[in-house]
């Protein structure tokens, strides 16, 4: 048996709060100031929230306005968070050091992206990550009433006979309910869907294994920015690289770099040459070009790997300006990925 295992987690786990927190104030920046230089992470503990980083643009973010826009969006009964947050900013202007290289075309940092993409799912992404996450999507529809804001999904696939082997799932609850309550719902829900990747619904189900899931969030465990880059990416089935997505703007590469790749592996998918592929790209801090890149195939590929990296060489631009010139990276509404993955979603100027 080949079982691999993915996870995902709810817009309500406290490092997907900061993670979207991060990314309002990187979008507020840009809309404002296209030419904004955003580096902010957070941190939130009860209802204590630090936003600290470097920020160097014409914009001055209103903060308070943007974590109300997350917590709203995020729904304020599903979290449970007072309204009187304690919200410290600790951020200052980019270290000159680094502007001098960046300010030139130059990577803001050296680093190792991936990016990858298969015809396994129609979001391009494993099936065990996608069904982990689309699981997650379909609970947050749910009553708030019963739910609240703070889960997790996990899906182990056996990729020798194609079947679920065990769906996994935490649900932060309502006081006023048992497990008993709620169990068949959310078993019902994984099955449905698994039925929307047409697997069946014979697995192992497992719901809030602990019993009772009623203090989350902040309150029970603490949020930092960029904790999450395997649900960010591709649920650990692909390598991810060091750096976060979340909180940079699109001259950093951590973020750029690794949506460019996505949009490379995706039309070589799409191309024929392979029916799986995942690039890696490294940069050195202000240098443009990257100084190594390499393809995986793993074994589907139609046209030999050299062939296919010599196309990625050749046929794109991938300096910082060049990435972000090809995508649009600087007119991009960041508060879109910051939660259920950076991939996989429809209208993203990496993912057409």
């Amino acid at each position: 048996m080949r079982i691999l295992t993915c996870e995902q987690v709810s817009d309500g786990h406290p490092d997907k709060i900061c993670d979207q927190i991060s990314d309002a104030v990187v979008t507020d920046c840009l809309q404002h100031d296209p030419d904004s230089r955003v580096a902010v992470e957070c941190l939130l503990k009860d209802n204590h929230l630090i936003i600290a980083g470097e920020l160097t643009s014409k914009h001055e973010p209103d903060y308070k306005a943007l974590v109300d826009q997350v917590f709203d969006r995020i729904g304020r009964e599903r979290l449970g968070y007072p309204p009187d947050m304690d919200i410290q900013v600790l951020v200052k202007k980019q270290s000159p050091d680094i502007a001098m290289g960046v300010d030139t075309g130059g990577a803001g940092d050296q680093g190792v992206m991936f990016g990858y993409a298969s015809l396994e799912t129609p979001e391009m992404l494993p099936i065990p990550f996608a069904v982990a996450t689309r699981f997650l999507q379909k609970l947050r529809k749910l009553p708030y009433t019963i739910f609240k804001a703070d889960a997790k999904s996990q899906v182990s696939f056996d990729y020798d006979t194609g079947e679920i082997t065990a769906f996994l799932c935490s649900v932060q609850h309502s006081p006023d309910v048992e497990i008993e309550e709620f169990r068949p719902i959310l078993e019902e829900l994984m099955v449905e869907t698994a039925d929307e990747y047409m697997l069946g619904g014979d697995f192992l189900k497992l719901v809030n294994p602990t019993g009772r899931f009623v203090i989350g969030g902040s309150f029970a465990d603490c949020g930092v920015t960029g904790r999450k880059i395997c649900c960010d990416s591709y649920g650990s089935l692909a390598h991810v690289g060091g750096g976060a997505f979340s909180g940079k703007d699109p001259s950093k590469v951590d973020r750029s770099a690794a949506y460019m790749l996505r949009q490379i592996a995706r039309d070589l998918v799409h191309a024929g040459f392979a029916e799986k592929v995942e690039l890696q790209a490294a940069y050195a801090i202000g240098i443009p070009e990257p100084v190594s890149i390499h393809v995986d195939c793993f074994g589907t590929s139609r046209k030999t790997e050299e062939f296919i990296e010599n196309c990625v060489r050749n046929g794109y631009d991938l300096t910082p300006r060049g990435i972000n010139k090809y995508l649009g990276l600087n007119r991009v509404d960041y508060n879109k990925v910051s939660s259920y993955g950076h991939f996989g979603k429809q209208g993203l100027p990496w993912e057409m």
